[in-house]
C-alpha cells in the first residue's frame, strides 16, 4: 500500500477535507442506506475516526448513531466536546503519544512520554473514558530484547497513575511488513511478554486483526490463546485494508465468534478504508458482519 493508505496521510488531509466539505452539500455516502441494526450486545462496536476523515466529526457522530452504535476510536481531547454533544463515546483516546515511530522502546523518549501520559491520564478519566493508546516505536537498530526491557521500564512509571484513575493503556500491534516498517511491537509474543512484565490490569494490547494477519496470521488461535492480554480490537480487510466483506481473505464472522467466546466485552473498532461510493453503507455492512 502507498502512503495515502495510512493514518499519517489521512490525518494530514483532515483540514483540507473539512474545508472542502464545508463548501458543498453532503453526498449519498454520508447516509446509511438501510435501517438501524439490532445489536446482539456480545461486545461493543466502534469506528476509527481517521478512516472517515472526509466527514466532519459531527456528521460521523450522527451517522454512527443512525446505524446503531455510539463510539469512535482515536479522538483526542480537543474534540471530546463534540462527542459529548452527540452522546458518543471516545472508545480509544489518543493525544499522549509522540508518534508511531518514537515510542516507549527508546529511553530518550521516556521523559516526554511520561510527562504526556501523566497529563493525559487524568484528562481521560475526568472525561469519563477508559482507554488510551500507546506505541512501541521503531527498532532503529535496537534488538527486541532491549526494546522490551526499555518499554517495561518506561511504562511502569505511569502504571500507578493509570491504576489510580482506572485507565487502561493499550499498546497497538502493527505490521512491519507493509504499513509500518521497523515498528517493534509487530508480533503477539513480544506484546504479550510486555504485558507479563508489567503485570498490570491497566495495561493491555490493542490487537489489530488486519495488521496481525499481514505480519503473522493464525488469527483465531492467537485470540483464543492470548485473549486475557487483548483489551481492544481493530478490523480491516486483507489485502488492501478495505471492506471486511467476502472480497478479502479473512473470515470475520468466524473471528468475531472466537472473540465473543473468550468473554470479551470491550470494543471492536472498524478501521478499514471504504472503497464503495456509499462509505457509510460499507460501515453499516461491516457492523452487521461483526454481529454474531
Amino acid at each position: 500500500m502507498g502512503i495515502t493508505n495510512n493514518r499519517r496521510a489521512a490525518l494530514k488531509k483532515t483540514i483540507a477535507g473539512s474545508l472542502f466539505l464545508g463548501a458543498m452539500p453532503y453526498f449519498s455516502f454520508s447516509k446509511p442506506i438501510v435501517k438501524p441494526l439490532k445489536m446482539n450486545q456480545n461486545f461493543k462496536h466502534s469506528v476509527c475516526r481517521w478512516t472517515f476523515n472526509d466527514l466532519p466529526l459531527e456528521a460521523l457522530c450522527k451517522s454512527i448513531k443512525s446505524i446503531g452504535f455510539n463510539a469512535i476510536d482515536l479522538v483526542g481531547p480537543e474534540d471530546w466536546h463534540i462527542l459529548k454533544e452527540h452522546g458518543v463515546e471516545s472508545s480509544m483516546c489518543n493525544g499522549a503519544e509522540i508518534s508511531l515511530e518514537e515510542g516507549w522502546n527508546h529511553t530518550e523518549f521516556h521523559d516526554t512520554l511520561v510527562k504526556n501520559y501523566t497529563t493525559m491520564i487524568p484528562k481521560v478519566a475526568e472525561a469519563g473514558y477508559k482507554n488510551l493508546i500507546c506505541f512501541s516505536g521503531n527498532r532503529k537498530g535496537m534488538d527486541d530484547a532491549e526494546g522490551l526491557e526499555n518499554s517495561a521500564k518506561g511504562l511502569e512509571k505511569i502504571m500507578p497513575l493509570a491504576q489510580k484513575h482506572g485507565i487502561i493503556i493499550h499498546m497497538e500491534l502493527l505490521n512491519s511488513k507493509v504499513d509500518h516498517p521497523d515498528y517493534m511491537c509487530d508480533n503477539t509474543p513480544w506484546g504479550v511478554e510486555l504485558c507479563k512484565r508489567l503485570a498490570s490490569d491497566n495495561f493491555r494490547l490493542l490487537y489489530d486483526i488486519y495488521h496481525m494477519q499481514v505480519n503473522e496470521g493464525n488469527i483465531i488461535e492467537t485470540i483464543q490463546e492470548n485473549a486475557v492480554y487483548f483489551g481492544h480490537y481493530h478490523t480491516a480487510g486483507v489485502p488492501g485494508r478495505n471492506e471486511i466483506d467476502d472480497s478479502q481473505e479473512l473470515n470475520y464472522p468466524a473471528i468475531m465468534k472466537a472473540i465473543a467466546a473468550t468473554g470479551f466485552d470491550g470494543y471492536v473498532a472498524q478501521e478499514f478504508l471504504p472503497t464503495n461510493e456509499n462509505k457509510l453503507a460499507s460501515l453499516q455492512k461491516a457492523i452487521a458482519i461483526c454481529e454474531v
